[in-house]
């Protein structure tokens, strides 16, 4: 049978790790797919630099639109990121009749509903196992593992820079920005990390999680995003004295008014496995209505982690490639003209714990001011922290945690008690999840 004939786009660190595995095990790889997987061509950005690493072997070109249309390529992998050119790339390869490869979440999180429209027009399959959590099969399990469930709710640590972070933070007592010099130091972090940092790079996987686990289009827009950049070392101080080990979640659920879609900081209960993931590396948490909690970790990102995905998806389609498009399995596990609308439930109709520290003045009837607002708020706390005084202060560290509330509930309570002449500064809310069934 002949050789199934791949063409990359980019030849970077994803890139590079794909054509790398795909040399080595060459023949373990043939032995699964059925055929021969060969990279015939590849679009670089630098020539040169391309050829010395990687020898003459390889067809190269500086033009990315020689690779879509070269009539020998059968698949095109996009190892690009970014969402242009990349998005007009791949929609060209796909009205070619090619088969795609992607690893890249913010284009697919944006405009995934687009290419997977085109690709059904087309008959054609776009694979992106390595566009959420790097090496681990997290797609394949949503979408064919666990297919006889309903899955109730997805929590995942699916940013390894963030999680190396705060990490630190816990470690050593680290601040916030020496985390992150480090991180970046070490190359885990970009020169400009905001999206690792803000969240955004965890929501675009969140949103495609989001939507092969529930059947619904990607709705990246109507996610709710918040980073740990305002994170200190006392918070991840003060929720290890109480038990929790604070982590940035992403975060599912279905509900009666439809499903969550948020990534946030969130404390976690130490003994559960996922909040003693460490460093860069990622897992994501899945509860299903038949199988019940599933957990898969492993690397998030790297170029033999990504390359591995890559390949697992290379395989997928070389094994499908000539099957009845009808009986492939659909790119988010429904059947498109099944795919349902539910609504994404505003932060505002959460329901979740809380963390809360206060700066507040030490003198009598200050808690109980505090835990009036939040009894007339419907809010009954869990457990209180209150701190000594340092010599010579007049201010103490006051936490609480507290019961399941609603998020408007809580902003309604933080709003009344910052409003207190006997608070100095915001209030710090966390939120916390048990991730219990």
């Amino acid at each position: 049978m002949n050789p199934m004939r791949i063409g990359l786009l980019g030849l970077g660190t994803a890139g590079g790790g794909t054509y790398q595995i795909l040399l080595r095990n060459r023949e373990e790889i043939a032995r699964r797919a059925g055929r021969e997987i060969h990279v015939v061509t590849a679009a670089v950005r630098d020539l040169d630099k391309a050829k010395a690493k990687f020898g003459l072997d390889l067809r190269l070109t500086t033009n990315p639109e020689y690779v879509v249309d070269a009539p020998d390529v059968d698949i095109v992998v996009e190892l690009m990121g970014g969402i242009e050119p990349a998005r007009s790339l791949i929609l060209a390869a796909i009205r070619k009749g090619k088969h795609v490869v992607t690893a890249n979440k913010a284009l697919l999180a944006l405009h995934g509903n687009e290419i997977f429209s085109e690709a059904q027009k087309y008959g054609v399959m776009v694979a992106f196992e390595a566009a959420v959590a790097g090496g681990i099969p997290i797609i394949k399990a949503l979408r064919e593992g666990l297919t006889a469930n309903r899955i109730q709710w997805v929590a995942g640590i699916i940013n390894g820079t963030s999680n190396f972070i705060l990490t630190r933070m816990r470690d050593e007592g680290a601040s916030f920005a020496d985390a992150l010099a480090e991180a970046q130091k070490l190359g885990y972090a970009e020169a400009d990390p905001t999206f690792d940092i803000e969240g955004i790079d965890a929501a675009h996987k969140l949103t495609i999680m989001a939507a092969i686990a529930f059947g619904v289009p990607m709705k990246f827009d109507q996610a709710y995003t918040e980073g740990i950049s305002k994170l200190t070392a006392a918070d991840i101080q003060y929720a290890e004295e109480f038990g929790y080990r604070i982590k940035l979640l992403g975060i599912c659920r279905r509900t009666d008014h439809g499903f969550e879609l948020r990534v946030h900081p969130t404390l976690i209960p130490e003994r559960q496995l996922i909040a003693n993931v460490d460093g860069v590396m990622n897992a994501i948490l899945v509860r299903g209505d038949a199988v019940g909690s599933t957990l898969y970790y492993g690397a998030g990102a790297g170029a033999e982690p990504t390359g591995s995905a890559v390949v697992a998806d290379l395989v997928d389609v070389t094994r499908m490639h000539t099957a009845d498009p009808d009986h492939r399995v659909p790119h988010l596990a429904f059947q498109p003209d099944r795919l349902s609308d539910l609504n994404v439930v505003p932060i505002e109709g959460v329901v979740t714990s809380y963390y809360l520290r206060l700066r507040a003045l030490d003198r009598p009837g200050v808690l109980a001011d505090v835990t009036r607002i939040l009894a007339d708020n419907g809010i009954s706390i869990e457990a209180m922290l209150q701190r000594e005084p340092a010599e010579g202060e007049e201010q103490v560290d006051v936490i609480f945690l507290t019961h399941r509330t609603l998020e408007s509930s809580m902003n309604a309570a933080i709003a009344k008690i910052e409003a207190l002449t006997s608070i100095a500064g915001p209030a710090v809310r966390i939120r916390m999840e048990s991730l219990a069934s």
